[in-house]
């Protein structure tokens, strides 16, 4: 019946005082008769509410899928499972479990599980799953169709390097995630190269159970090959058409090669004219015969200012201010200026950056003027000069020619200038694992270059150094770090040689323990430039607690003019490291032992 169907109503009756009475206790019947069927209603519902009580499982499992149910099934990760009243319910609920557990373990390869479920304790659920034998991969079909499927010994060497390259091989455990992986891997081994519109035309595993045995069937429709159209270029409004073109790696005509394509995206992000880029071609094998390369970019700020502060044991305390625009002119150019205020040495240079040219190189040019107090030697140098560098992989080169005038002043010796024009030529290759953090891998450095007295040089002369970086893992976290360097610069005396080609040492970066560049060659109450350097290093690293470490070093070295007379200055102790991002920062605490002294050495600076 209703709820509310046989509440009286109050009719119009004629004036009377008992009427209003009787209407008065009607309504008041009537509101007693809501209250109480409102309470009879939830005292229905209150058996079932009573029913629901928490169901508490246990699982049973070997351990190589327990972590699996663990993770994944619903009945074990929800705090909140109550155990429904109604068998039916109760029954949805167990083949849902069952449903659950047989899926999850045919992803790992367990196709013929055994599932049971224990009732016989109240309010308590014993699941206890035997995943049977593991199924493995008796049989592995790979079929290529579309181009790559088709005869010549270029296309049968590139079907057989993917056939080999596939990594689920017969005799391996079948599991879902390495399955899909398998697939992807393939497909993308023929995607990346030629075949930009390579897709999976079919793949199907076939399970038996019995024998517990899947073979697999992949087919790859390999599509046309790609052959790269013209640029098309969209985003550029301050910097010239040019300007995306002088990065390019590819040319019209290439191959489709997605590293290739990927390369030029890195070498366009790295330009600090651009704010980000994306280059890729669209996948269409109607568009095969000639695919244009589109590359969206968006511009960076053009121009900014950098102003920083900053300490060091070798030169003292430093304020600096940059001013860089990345689009000078309007022609794409950087231009890259700055004044340096040092304890012991000032500097002003200004440098201009060309694009890359379309050959792969980059050029530039600059000019600088520089002052310095260092051990008792006042220089002043000038200087203008053109580079042209290239990077290939992990090699960079710069070939530079260069025109300075130097002016020495050396505490108690004989004033001098010295004028050159002087081609130089430097090689660097880094093999390491991290090029701000290195530990494991190998910085070689080489240099040559010199001038003649009869190319607006003083004297002939012909420098060549040489350095070598080692870095070497201990154990989990430990680092041992060697170094070694030599330079020479043959010539009849050091008279009329710019200090730059010369050599003095010690310092933080060099031989710990002695005054930066005290090691050379004595002139009056200054330390000068010799014609030979040699110093070595070996230092031990132990990161204890990441970003912080602690190093022990011993250092070697000394420069002379000539070899016989190098004798090797040593240092060693203790000091501090920091991995920051810009590099590990170190705080040394050093003793040379010739000197018989104590030293800290330690570099900081902050921009703002």
């Amino acid at each position: 019946m209703p709820l509310f169907t046989s509440l009286p109503n109050c009719r119009p009756q004629p004036r009377s005082s008992s009427v209003s009475t009787v209407c008065a206790a009607s309504r008041r019947g009537r509101d007693g008769a809501i209250v109480l069927a409102l309470v009879a209603t939830l005292m229905s519902f209150a058996p079932g509410l009573a029913a629901q009580e928490r169901l508490e499982v246990e699982l049973q499992a070997p351990s190589e899928v327990r972590p699996l149910l663990e993770r994944h099934l619903r009945i074990l990760n929800r705090d909140d499972v109550v155990l429904p009243e109604a068998r039916g319910d109760r029954l949805a609920l167990q083949r849902r479990t069952r449903r659950e557990i047989v899926n999850l373990l045919a992803t790992e390869g367990y196709f013929s599980p055994d599932v049971k479920l224990d009732r016989s304790e109240t309010g308590k659920w014993i699941l206890t799953v035997v995943p049977g034998q593991r199924a493995a991969i008796s049989e592995v079909t790979l079929t290529f169709n579309g181009h790559l499927g088709g005869a010549g010994p270029a296309r049968a060497s590139r079907r057989a390097a993917l056939e080999s390259g596939w990594s689920l091989q017969k005799g391996a455990p079948f599991r879902q995630g390495d399955w899909d992986g398998a697939k992807q891997r393939l497909l993308d081994g023929v995607a990346s190269r030629d075949y930009a519109a390579a897709r999976i035309a079919e793949s199907r595993a076939d399970v038996d159970p019995e024998t517990a045995q899947v073979r697999v069937f992949v087919t790859v429709d390999s599509g046309p090959p790609f052959v790269l159209g013209p640029l098309e270029v969209e985003g550029l409004e301050r910097l010239p058409e040019d300007f995306v073109k002088r990065y390019a790696s590819v040319r019209e005509g290439d191959r489709f090669d997605q590293d290739r394509l990927l390369a030029f995206q890195g070498s366009l992000q790295n330009a600090p004219q651009l704010a980000s880029v994306v280059v890729d071609i669209e996948r269409n094998p109607a568009l095969a015969a000639a695919v244009p390369v589109k590359v969206k970019v968006t511009e960076a700020n053009s121009r900014h200012l950098a102003l920083g502060l900053g300490y060091s044991s070798d030169t003292g305390a430093r304020t600096e201010a940059y001013w860089r625009d990345v689009n000078f002119l309007k022609r794409g150019w950087e231009l890259s200026t700055g004044l340096r205020l040092e304890q012991r040495r000032q500097s002003l240079f200004g440098d201009v950056f060309l694009p890359p040219a379309l050959a792969g190189h980059r050029d530039s040019f600059g000019a600088m003027i520089e002052t310095s107090d260092i051990e008792n030697l006042k220089t002043t140098t000038g200087a203008i000069g053109v580079n042209r560098s290239r990077t290939r992989g992990n090699i960079e080169t710069t070939l530079s020619l260069r025109y300075q005038r130097e002016d020495l002043e050396p505490l108690g010796g004989q004033e001098s200038s010295s004028n050159a024009l002087t081609a130089n030529w430097i090689w660097v290759q880094r093999r390491v694992d991290d090029v701000f953090n290195p530990r494991r891998g190998l910085v070689l450095h080489g240099e040559i270059g010199g001038g003649s007295d009869a190319l607006l040089s003083d004297q002939d002369f012909l420098r060549t150094y040489g350095r070598i970086v080692r870095y070497q893992p201990v154990g989990a976290e430990d680092t041992l770090i060697l170094r070694l360097e030599a330079g020479a610069t043959i010539a009849d005396s050091r008279d009329g040689i710019p200090q730059d080609f010369l050599f003095r040492t010690g310092g933080s970066q060099t031989v710990r323990g002695y005054r930066f560049e005290s090691l050379g060659v004595q002139d009056g109450a200054a330390i000068v430039g010799a014609r030979y350097l040699a110093t070595t290093s070996a230092e031990y690293v132990r990161w204890f607690k990441d970003p912080w470490g602690v190093a022990t070093f011993v250092d070697a070295g000394d420069a002379a003019d000539e070899p016989g007379d190098l004798d090797l200055r040593v240092g060693y102790g203790l000091g501090a490291r920091w991995r920051s991002p810009a590099g590990p920062l170190a705080l040394d605490l050093a003793w040379a032992h010739q000197d018989e002294r104590l030293r800290l050495h330690f570099s900081i600076a902050i921009a703002f």
